[in-house]
């Protein structure tokens, strides 16, 4: 299923909309926005969706999506009567980046920003003080609502369990000539992950031997390059099963894996269920994948 493209109206007379969404269920509903997407999700358990990645999410919920990223919530019970609740916050990129270019003191919600593009998960400790700050927005005054807002980015970036949930790009580190050699392999890898991928290529690429390329992509993005194409590879495979077109072999064949059986195991072993169970989340009434 393509996600659909959902129209935020924000009055002109706010900076950003809050919408405090109660229902007796959330129905599975595949979309994105150009609007960054702050959402508490109260009394509901169910799955959440997320770019490529797919986790059970429980009551205090809480994530923000960046731009064009495309999400859903799909509600399974209650924990507390028959009402589900969430409390979204939207918000556009053009009102946020202006104001954090023309507030000094508003500079660390930059990596906040950057980190909500694969969309960005939250600890139990910020949760809990988040969530207090964002129920005190129902019912305030605009302008208390515009500080409580701040109030809670603030918050959130000062987080350091902070999680990533769909894949995204590596950002290299290390000196300068390192950062360039692992650029070069890194922009080889997302450019040709579903290709067969030879080491000893690699290496001749950064000039280095293969020993040290390994242990410079693993100081960089704290997993193998073979982690990494894999993690590519389903990421990307997760995104085909959730449009629908492509028949699961086909899918399995465009990422990089030419024998169905083993696609199917990989995927199994990185998404806790088989590419077929991912696909029929997309259009089940009820989740099955236990686990991201």
């Amino acid at each position: 299923m393509r996600p659909w493209f959902e129209t935020v109206v924000i009055p002109p007379d706010r900076s950003w909309l809050l919408f405090d969404r109660q229902l007796p269920d959330f129905p599975f509903n595949w979309h994105y926005h150009p609007e960054f997407e702050l959402t508490l999700t109260l009394n509901s358990e169910g799955m959440r969706f997320v770019g490529d990645h797919t986790e059970h999410y429980g009551d205090g919920d809480l994530v923000l999506l960046g731009p064009n990223l495309p999400h859903a919530w799909q509600s399974s019970r209650t924990v507390d009567g028959p009402t589900h609740r969430a409390l979204v916050c939207w918000f556009t990129e053009a009102w946020i980046t202006a104001l954090v270019d023309l507030t000094p003191e508003l500079g660390p919600l930059r990596g906040l920003l950057d980190a909500s593009r694969s969309g960005a998960v939250f600890s139990a400790e910020a949760r809990t003080v988040a969530m207090r700050q964002l129920l005190a927005l129902v019912g305030a005054t605009p302008e208390r609502q515009w500080l409580g807002l701040i109030e809670t980015l603030l918050t959130l970036c000062a987080d350091p369990a902070r999680a990533s949930l769909a894949t995204s790009a590596i950002t290299p580190i290390g000196n300068s000539r390192e950062r360039m050699r692992l650029s070069q392999v890194l922009d080889w890898l997302n450019a040709h992950y579903a290709e067969p991928v030879d080491v000893q290529q690699l290496a001749a690429l950064a000039h280095v031997s293969i020993s040290q390329l390994q242990r410079l992509f693993k100081r960089s993005t704290r997993m193998s390059i073979s982690a990494y194409v894999a993690q590519r590879r389903i990421g990307h495979a997760c995104a085909l099963l959730a449009q629908g077109v492509l028949a699961v072999a086909q899918v399995g064949e465009r990422v990089g894996y030419h024998d169905p059986a083993y696609f199917t195991r990989q995927f199994s072993a990185a998404k806790g269920c088989t590419p077929s169970a991912y696909r029929r989340l997309f259009g089940s009434a009820t989740p099955r994948c236990p686990q991201a």
